[in-house]
């Protein structure tokens, strides 16, 4: 793997994304972020990265437009190319994802539809465009939650799907094991973001609740999930593959 690293984050604009692109950069990564709209927040997170003394591409990407990843594949092999002269990168992160809540008896096709586009489809298909791109020995940290383990009323799809990404997970990483890529899926507990419409975030009440539920005391912020991302994709932790590292805070041990 070359010594100066690249990776390719989606929906690198805001968030946990953008936590983990300046945690990566901090540590001495490049940055490939995508987003699905709001270019001036992905140009943001690119003069961020800049600051940091690293290199950062953004690019266009809806995760939902199946028919758009053959492009998008060629768009980042042209990346690599024009800044940074190599035809491969070395992490995937699959963060890019929406909030739906799916209550029973009331979930309709659409909101169903959407959560399996964005949050397993849309990920299988991505990484499969990609993968020629991905360097051997390199390195996929797939985005998933923690309430695969515990319970939160109204997330059953959301949840559910998060759960087919650990299982998928397990298989990519059997099936790249002979790349020596690692594949493994990091689950955040209540973070407090604009995810779901940034309940957590603005909430004192709900986050306070929320926090009282883990050992630790509190919700957490995106930096906390950009820091463990970037752990697992730290020199001396590629022999981790495989597993799923719940980063929650201890919630409801």
């Amino acid at each position: 793997m070359s010594l100066n690293t690249i990776a390719l984050i989606t929906g690198g604009n805001r968030g946990l994304g953008r936590a983990t692109a300046l945690k990566l950069a901090e540590a001495g990564t490049d940055v490939i972020v995508t987003y699905r709209s709001n270019k001036d927040e992905a140009a943001e997170v690119v003069d961020a990265v800049t600051a940091l003394g690293r290199r950062a591409v953004a690019l266009e990407l809806d995760t939902t437009a199946f028919d758009t990843f053959a492009a998008f594949a060629v768009a980042v092999r042209d990346a690599l190319e024009t800044t940074w002269e190599r035809d491969t990168f070395d992490f995937l992160v699959n963060n890019a994802g929406v909030a739906a809540a799916t209550p029973v008896g009331e979930t309709t096709v659409e909101a169903f539809d959407l959560l399996v586009n964005v949050h397993f489809k849309g990920v299988f298909f991505l990484t499969q465009s990609l993968l020629p791109l991905l360097a051997d020995g390199g390195r996929v940290v797939n985005l998933s939650t923690g309430l695969t383990r515990f319970v939160g009323e109204g997330w059953s799809v959301y949840a559910s799907l998060k759960s087919a990404i650990e299982t998928w997970s397990k298989y990519l990483a059997k099936e790249l094991g002979g790349r020596g890529v690692s594949v493994n899926a990091v689950a955040p507990g209540p973070i407090a973001t604009d995810f779901g419409g940034g309940a957590i975030r603005d909430n004192e009440q709900l986050r306070e609740h929320l926090g009282s539920q883990a050992a630790l005391g509190r919700v957490g912020v995106p930096e906390d999930i950009g820091a463990v991302i970037a752990a697992l994709l730290a020199p001396g932790t590629g022999w981790i593959t495989g597993q799923r590292i719940e980063a929650s805070g201890g919630t409801l041990l």
